[in-house]
């Protein structure tokens, strides 16, 4: 998007600048300086071009594999790189470099990692991976992490319209006040907060073909431009834009008239032309500018290339607010009807005009007729009752209390789009062993309700864990309470101190023996376990949603560690043990996002019931036989926890109405499976 105080500022530092020092002294100190700074700034330029050309040496190469985007996560961020290599050459230490500062080294891979922190998501950040072998080869790798955009969710802003007002002669209409006029949006009555002739100043950009077409009457088109800006008010700005199959090399926005002369002279005629495809690229560069906007096209009205539809030329147009002047110059084939046709579409849906001049002395008349065009508008403004979000096309009617008045003003506007949905699904790779395995961002495929996404950021998952431990302590369990405590408590004495552990015991109901805390020595946690006993029935349901309310209150990764050897189930086994359902617990997964890691002991579990819950949650299922083998087991769910990766992107359905989005997420490599929740719920309104 061009800034149109980008101009203005740089005019302002240029002038605010303090003065050179006089005297001979003086010139010289500042001429050595000047000239140090310059070898400083080339030396250091030629530092960076070569610590952050991706390179690579035959036999040797590294690759980043994460991350390659910001996922909105703050906090510590593992960057992780590929490395190949001849077996035959020894390899130093890979290095990782974050705009060109050494944050740390990795010997020990593969795969080869450090830890870095991301304390400024908000600013770009530029990657580089280093490693170099022991005849001199040297490879490097470069990703650039682009910050984050922050969205605003505030409600519509106000619709300024620019209507001109003719009486039956077709002159235009002075001295009308704000109840003189009326608007209707979408057919609903307005309430009009502003009514009064325009004062406002605008941005012209002159939208200049400049394709083959227009070579023989190239002269005529720089003369039709360069008429323009005599007509203009001293705070209007004028941008210069020629355009092909593309818009061009852009000059401005500038007051400078001798600027705007020197952009038009250098306009050469030469290639296709795509009309509606510029407008459409123009459209979004013109919104959100404190001006008014005016687009002056000036054309043979030979569109060969586009591929833009006319409506969605129209709609970038009408959602950047810019009214749309056509001059319409004959080229070697002179104007089509069609051409024509097209022509005066554009200016009157965007409440322009359109104007075909065949004579070099016409042309002063054309742009005296659009400046005054502008000039002779009324700004009426209102806050639209429909405050939403929504993006939808908002029609709408201006008039005035004499019916014979004809108003040429734009025929609606669209409403803010909603802040965009961006999703982060937290996922597993392993191949067909079930053994965990690293890919890259260019190795997956990610698609929501079947339509594929955009993967913007992938990355090792960091962030800290909160972790209910849910142990069965119905009295099946007799036989086993020594192992379970001594397999429970080494789990719990292998989680990382940043991690948050809570201990949840059931039977004939679920009891939270120990809440959610990050007691660094687990002391509380051990002394929980310790206390466990078995005894009554299995209230499994009742246990796991108890624990996944607890996690619904807590921000990050949420993981539920079930340990059970039966059913659910009361004491005498002639009824349910819980008071909630298998469908509420499914529910409550979903809801909260939390993955459930599921240990089954022994012979007589609900296989299909916790493969089911692993399963929907992107957890794991165990299915041991007895005590012996379940330190295994929790190991194996300390490596998954610690081998879990996030993938982020912007959904292309950016309704935020609450539904439940399915997400599938495919490896182009054969034999990698991937695990995920398998979705997430949408965010509720704008």
């Amino acid at each position: 998007m061009w800034t149109l105080a980008a101009a203005l500022a740089a005019t302002l530092v240029s002038a605010q600048a303090p003065a050179p020092p006089q005297g001979a002294a003086q010139a010289a100190i500042q001429t050595a300086a000047q000239a140090a700074a310059q070898t400083a700034t080339e030396n250091t330029a030629t530092a960076t071009a070569a610590a952050v050309q991706p390179v690579s040496a035959p036999g040797l190469s590294i690759r980043i594999t994460s991350p390659l985007g910001r996922t909105g996560i703050s906090g510590a961020v593992r960057i992780v790189a590929r490395v190949t290599a001849t077996s035959a050459f020894v390899l130093s230490a890979v290095q990782f470099y974050v705009d060109g500062k050494l944050v740390g080294e990795d010997k020990t891979g593969p795969p080869y990692a450090v830890e870095w922190l991301d304390d400024e998501p908000f600013e770009a950040r530029e990657i580089v991976a280093q490693v170099s072998d022991d005849r001199g080869g040297v490879a490097r790798d470069v990703v650039d992490l682009k910050p984050l955009e922050v969205h605003d969710t505030s409600s519509v802003a106000s619709v300024l319209l620019e209507p001109m007002v003719l009486d039956a002669d077709g002159k235009p209409v002075n001295g009308l006040k704000l109840v003189d006029f009326h608007v209707l949006e979408d057919g609903v009555p307005q309430s009009i907060e502003m009514a009064q002739p325009e004062i406002a100043p605008s941005t012209y950009t002159l939208l200049i073909d400049s394709s083959q077409s227009m070579s023989r009457r190239l002269d005529f088109v720089r003369e039709a431009a360069a008429e323009l800006p005599r007509f203009l008010r001293p705070d209007d700005e004028v941008i210069v834009a020629p355009f092909r199959r593309t818009l061009g090399v852009i000059t401005g926005p500038t007051k400078d008239r001798a600027t705007i002369a020197d952009a038009i002279s250098a306009i050469d005629a030469t290639g296709g032309t795509s009309i509606l495809d510029c407008l459409k690229d123009l459209g979004p560069r013109l919104e959100g500018q404190t001006s008014r906007q005016i687009v002056v096209l000036i054309t043979d009205g030979y569109d060969e290339d586009s591929t833009t539809t006319f409506q969605a030329a129209m709609l970038a147009m009408k959602s950047s607010q810019a009214t749309l002047y056509v001059v319409g110059i004959g080229g070697v084939a002179g104007i089509s009807i069609k051409g024509e046709d097209l022509l005066r579409k554009l200016a009157t849906e965007t409440g322009g005009r359109a104007f075909f001049p065949s004579r070099e002395e016409q042309i002063a008349d054309v742009h005296g007729l659009i400046s005054a065009d502008v000039q002779d508008r009324y700004m009426v403004s209102y806050t639209p009752t429909n405050q939403k979000a929504d993006g939808t096309w908002r029609a709408v009617i201006v008039s005035t209390n004499n019916p014979t008045y004809h108003l040429r003003v734009r025929d609606g506007y669209r409403a803010a789009s909603p802040p965009p949905v961006q999703p982060q699904i937290e996922l597993t790779l392993r191949d067909t062993d079930r053994g965990f395995v690293d890919v890259g961002a260019d190795d997956l495929q990610v698609f929501e309700d079947g339509v594929e996404q955009k993967i913007e950021g992938f990355e090792e998952a960091l962030t800290p864990v909160s972790i209910i431990l849910a142990l069965d302590g119905s009295g099946s369990m007799r036989k086993s309470v020594a192992g379970v405590k001594e397999a429970a408590q080494t789990f719990i004495t292998a989680l990382p101190e940043k991690d948050s552990l809570g201990v949840i015991q059931f039977a004939d109901s679920a009891t939270m023996v120990q809440d959610l805390s990050k007691d660094k020595d687990r002391k509380q946690a051990l002394e929980a376990v310790g206390d466990y006993t078995a005894n009554g029935g299995t209230a499994l349901y009742d246990a796991l949603i108890m624990g996944l309310n607890r996690l619904r209150h807590v921000d990050g990764r949420r993981v539920v560690v079930l340990l059970t050897d039966g059913v659910d189930e009361n004491d005498p086994g002639t009824a349910p043990g819980s008071v909630h359902t298998l469908d509420d617990v499914r529910a409550a997964v979903r809801d909260t996002g939390a993955t459930v890691f599921a240990i089954g002991l022994g012979t007589k579990v609900a296989h299909t019931v916790l493969d089911d819950l692993a399963q929907i949650s992107g957890g794991e299922s165990f299915f041991p036989e007895d005590v012996t083998t379940l330190p295994s087991n929790y190991r194996r769910i300390l490596e998954n926890l610690r081998r879990r990766y996030i993938i982020s992107y912007t959904s292309t359905n950016f309704a935020r109405d609450g539904a439940w989005r399915k997400v599938e997420i495919q490896c182009r490599k054969p034999g990698i499976v991937v695990q995920s929740q398998g979705g997430f719920f949408a965010p509720n309104g704008g």
